[in-house]
């Protein structure tokens, strides 16, 4: 026997072996334990209806029917896909520009500005909201107070007309930099062979932005776009802690996913909110492939 065929054998005993199998072992168990049988869980409890006289009875699909023309829902759906058409963009040309800023080697104190524009993402979605709803607040605010001061009307940023850009202010205080980063890191894996080229053919920085960043960057901003789509229209923590601030605009029903939790955890409608959250969820797959398929022609064209 050769040494070549006993080393080809010994490869063939390391791939067939079980340490490949035992290493994924613990992720899948998780992952149907924690993922796949609480979907399949609520996928089963959305084709059943509570009554009040006769128990919890098959339905079939007849939520799923009832969700598709709730009026409710459809109003915050669209609701929230005004706030993704209005808020992704400022919230990823920001973080364009600051990558783009950081990238270019103008900076000083690169690390601490870096760190700065990331840090609010490091801070609970919880304590943001409540922070910026001290600083909204009518009352005792200090934009509010400062306003007073000044002899000016006091700014309603959670009255009817501009809840929805308070919003989006504080998801774009605390994504920025987390958009920032993959951006960022996407930039600096760019080969300085690309920029040394351009500079030799007489491109300037803006020039080089234009024609070889932001091309590398495409992969990038399409991930950070796609992260986006799911994180809008599963928005929940910001209005959910600023419903108490405004009552009368931030309804139980706001955003989809507040009416999901409104149904389950309120109403006690768990069979509908599962119904809703599937739907929502479908809703989520059809814009995500959407955004890809307009992508990906583009690319080719």
């Amino acid at each position: 026997m050769s040494a070549t065929t006993a080393t080809a054998r010994r490869r063939r005993g390391v791939r067939n072996g079980p340490a490949g199998p035992l290493f994924v072992a613990p992720f899948m168990a998780l992952f149907v334990l924690l993922f796949l049988a609480p979907l399949g869980y609520a996928a089963y409890l959305s084709l059943y209806r509570t009554r009040l006289i006769g128990g919890t009875a098959f339905a079939g699909l007849r939520n799923y029917a009832t969700a598709v023309s709730d009026p409710l829902l459809l109003r915050g759906v669209l609701r929230m896909a005004a706030f993704f058409v209005v808020q992704v963009p400022v919230m990823l040309v920001l973080a364009l520009l600051f990558a783009l800023a950081l990238d270019s080697g103008l900076l000083r104190l690169a690390r601490v500005v870096r760190l700065g524009i990331f840090a609010p993402y490091a801070v609970p979605s919880v304590v943001a909201t409540l922070m910026w709803g001290y600083l909204y607040g009518p009352d005792y605010g200090p934009f509010a107070q400062l306003s007073r001061d000044v002899g000016v009307p006091v700014p309603q940023f959670l009255g009817r007309d501009w809840v929805l850009g308070s919003l989006a202010n504080v998801v774009t205080w605390e994504f920025v930099g987390y958009n920032m980063i993959i951006l960022y890191a996407a930039l600096r894996s760019v080969p300085p062979d690309l920029y040394e080229a351009a500079a030799v053919d007489g491109a300037g920085a803006w020039r080089i932005a234009w024609s070889v960043k932001l091309p590398a960057l495409r992969p990038a901003l399409l991930l950070t776009l796609v992260f986006s789509v799911i994180g809008s229209f599963q928005l929940f923590n910001e209005p959910q802690l600023l419903q108490p601030l405004a009552p009368t605009v931030i309804d139980s029903a706001y955003t989809p996913n507040l009416y999901a939790y409104t149904l389950a955890f309120t109403g006690q409608n768990v069979n509908y909110a599962a119904a809703v959250s599937f739907l929502l969820g479908l809703v989520i797959v059809i814009v995500s492939y959407a955004v890809l398929l307009t992508a990906n022609r583009r690319r080719a064209a």
